[in-house]
């Protein structure tokens, strides 16, 4: 096996870790951050939420199984940049149909291997994610300064909108399985394809929209609720879908919204949000459902919150009655969960769709269903009206 070309991850703060190329070589840049699960790099990789990001994988070895066509979440890779310890030579997996660092370089993925992700990742958890910049090939041998200069001036998380770049640009149907109990119209803000399927085994026709629709596209499809993805940037940057928002809940129509659209359904009801010094990222964040005082380990990638009290109900600053924190984030207490007491809707900040796991919070999609039965039962409208 050939060595490859050597390679350096530069953070924004000056400090430096050389290894070598690992995908495509060149120079790339992100903000970093790490991601703490052992298994679902695949799924990771082409999740749409890590656009514009250079994520660090903190388990040291990747690639073991290869890749699959069955894994990925979107038909692309969305990270900036991969950073990962060792990679496996062999894939060992009967589901594999090619190796990882083969599609890293088909998908003009810059990354780097080889050098100590721990102390990287207690970097980052110390000073908090900041931007980096990968080098390989004829980049590495750039002078220090210059790589240094290059990464402070690349673009910061804050104040970018970047819908438009991982949402479709058509809209499509996903077809309910099984008994069919309504549809529901998914403004994709980032949406994975596990998403989807989780809707249509609950009965729904999932109309997945552009990020770019408007209300009177979107009410034209007569749904019998609204669902907003996951998704990557700053939700201080999407007003348009904010409002999109406050006229889907004047409309009545049941709500639900994860990660993204957790965030964005804060704004919509009148709470600020704020970006978090490390933020959340892998499978194993433990939060509390407030109402039953379950505990669950869920799946994340977020830098974003909501800023709502914890305490109790207060009043939504929009005008949309009654509003409770319904999780909590057990480490850092960050609201993980809002639910409207007056108004059908509800979100969760983390990922009950996680393919890779686990899958303590995909009840979540059963509560949804739930919700849009009681809405048409007290409206009288029926599945073959919406």
């Amino acid at each position: 096996m050939a060595i490859a070309e050597p390679a350096v991850l530069v953070l924004e703060d000056g400090s430096r870790f050389t290894g070598r190329a690992y995908g495509a070589t060149g120079r790339t840049f992100g903000e970093a951050v790490f991601a703490t699960g052992m298994t679902g790099y695949q799924e990771t990789l082409t999740d749409p939420s890590y656009a514009g990001q250079i994520v660090v994988m903190t388990a040291p070895h990747i690639g073991n199984t290869g890749v699959n066509r069955e894994d990925v979440e979107s038909p692309r890779i969305w990270v900036n940049g991969f950073v990962v310890r060792d990679p496996s030579r062999v894939v060992s997996n009967h589901r594999a149909t090619g190796s990882l660092d083969d599609n890293l370089l088909a998908e003009k993925i810059v990354g780097i291997s080889g050098i100590d992700t721990r102390a990287v990742t207690r970097r980052l958890r110390d000073a908090g994610v900041m931007r980096a910049g990968i080098f390989s090939g004829a980049d590495a041998a750039l002078g220090e300064e210059e790589q240094l200069a290059a990464v402070r001036s690349s673009a910061e998380m804050s104040g970018q909108n970047l819908s438009g770049s991982v949402s479709t640009s058509e809209p499509y149907l996903v077809e309910a399985e099984g008994e069919r109990i309504g549809s529901v119209a998914v403004l994709d803000l980032g949406v994975k394809a596990s998403t989807l399927r989780y809707l249509s085994a609950r009965g729904f026709d999932v109309h997945v929209l552009p990020q770019t629709v408007s209300f009177e596209e979107l009410i034209a499809l007569q749904p019998s609720a609204v669902f907003y993805s996951n998704g990557p940037g700053d939700p201080e940057a999407s007003d348009r879908h904010v409002e999109l928002l406050q006229a889907v809940l004047r409309e009545g129509l049941p709500f639900f919204g994860i990660c993204f659209g957790n965030q964005l359904l804060g704004r919509a009801l009148g709470y600020g949000t704020y970006k978090l010094a490390f933020g959340h990222r892998g499978i194993n964040q433990p939060v509390v459902d407030k109402a039953t005082g379950r505990v669950e380990i869920t799946a994340h990638n977020h830098g974003f919150a909501v800023d709502a009290p914890t305490d109790g109900p207060s009043e939504s600053p929009a005008g949309f009655g009654r509003v409770e924190v319904s999780h909590v984030n057990l480490n850092d207490n960050v609201v993980e969960g809002l639910r409207a007491l007056d108004i059908p809707a509800f979100s969760v900040q983390y990922h009950p769709e996680a393919a890779a796991g686990p899958h303590d919070a995909n009840y979540l999609f059963d509560r949804f269903r739930d919700m849009v039965l009681e809405n048409q039962a007290s409206t009288g409208s029926t599945s073959e009206e919406k």
